[in-house]
């Protein structure tokens, strides 16, 4: 009894530092997107985003939610100085490469961009409330070679998941898109738009155009959770 009164006396002798469980609890297991002020964008380099559905919501690879979401995409693919130049749909999470001439007009871009994703799909899916889990992770693209793998991850997403396709995953825009090695007629009436950066109109191409069978590298995104 006395060797057990000593351990417990001991357990709770000292004060201060975390304590288990104490603390706001966790609404998940993944990271949220810290609410801290967004750095000053410069205008010469493309952003990768992402962006993420609330739990519990339908898939976004289907065809009815493609076509809306793509509509949305056409009207807010270029407002308040913010463009539009690639996108992926995944299940659960949209990845964009974007252009923006400032901090403000990345903000108001995808504010507007996401509003208009939501509305569309809650009239298709028969439900009100929020759609997106979070803010949008932002990463400026610096370098040629950061714009190629950006590109190669935006386009090529349903391969890092594991899907098989035959060809571009018809929920991105790899329809539209012209960097792809195999020669590939690109499809009229692309809901986004043409970059104006050198890195992203021409920068990257300096590493090699990009395999229609090619799939994102791990090496690659040293971020790793960065890029879901």
């Amino acid at each position: 009894m006395t060797h057990r009164s000593r351990q417990h006396e001991l357990a709770f002798k000292s004060r201060g530092g975390p304590r288990p469980g104490a603390g706001r609890k966790r609404s998940g297991t993944r990271v949220r997107v810290a609410h801290d002020r967004r750095p000053e964008h410069d205008s010469a380099h493309p952003i990768h985003l992402t962006v993420r559905l609330r739990d519990g919501l339908p898939n976004l690879r289907r065809d009815a939610t493609r076509i809306v979401v793509t509509r949305a995409f056409a009207a807010g693919r270029e407002r308040f100085g913010f463009r539009l130049t690639e996108f992926s749909m995944q299940s659960n999470h949209i990845h964009l490469i974007a252009e923006a001439s400032d901090r403000s007009a990345l903000s108001r871009g995808m504010q507007g961009l996401l509003v208009r994703i939501s509305r569309a799909v809650n009239r298709l899916w028969r439900r009100r409330g929020p759609v997106f889990a979070d803010r949008f992770h932002s990463r400026a693209l610096e370098t040629p070679r950061e714009v190629r793998n950006a590109l190669v991850y935006v386009l090529q997403n349903a391969r890092h998941h594991g899907l098989r396709l035959l060809g571009f995953d018809p929920y991105s825009s790899g329809a539209w898109f012209d960097g792809w090695s195999t020669n590939l007629a690109v499809a009229p009436g692309s809901p986004a738009v043409r970059a104006r950066t050198w890195l992203l109109r021409e920068g990257w191409r300096r590493h090699g155009l990009i395999g229609i069978r090619e799939a994102p590298r791990s090496r690659d995104f040293p971020g790793g959770g960065a890029m879901p």
